[in-house]
């Protein structure tokens, strides 16, 4: 399965020189909720889990490197709808060559997502103000890395 991992750029460093993703850890991926939540192709419902691993991955930063990481990986996992949509849990770890690519904000989007990471919270409770912030992070794309193109970030 396709998963979608959060992280930073600190996780991602420790990840890539332990050689893997640890288990147990949380991503999302295409899954029963997330096609019921989310109508479209498979295209669009890779992005849709893909901005959901991007919006956890603001909970991770710690605001000396305010970009968003999300590592895709191919794993199995168990499907965790009831928690989020799209939710799921992979339970071992996953060795590095398993790791498909890295999605990552371009530098010019740190002062978005470093406002967003402090406002993720109130967002998903829905405050209307930090929700508009947060969005305003989630307007920056992320950028596709091939693996070997992760270390010089």
């Amino acid at each position: 399965m396709r998963v979608y991992v959060p992280a930073s750029l600190p996780l991602l460093r420790a990840w890539q020189a332990a050689g893997q993703v640890p288990g147990p850890v949380t991503g999302y991926a295409v899954t029963p909720g997330l096609r019921q939540w989310y109508v479209g192709d498979d295209e669009e419902l890779e992005y849709a889990a893909t901005g959901r691993a991007a919006r956890a991955s603001l909970r991770l930063l710690d605001g000396a490197e305010a970009r968003r990481v999300v590592l895709a990986v191919d794993a199995e996992a168990v499907v965790r709808d009831d928690l989020d949509e799209g939710a799921v849990r992979v339970e071992e770890p996953v060795p590095w060559g398993s790791v498909a690519a890295g999605l990552v904000d371009d530098a010019a989007a740190e002062q978005a997502v470093r406002a967003a990471a402090a406002a993720v919270d109130p967002a998903d409770l829905g405050d209307d103000d930090a929700e508009f912030t947060v969005g305003e992070a989630e307007a920056h794309e992320l950028l596709w890395y091939a693996t070997q193109e992760l270390r010089d970030l």
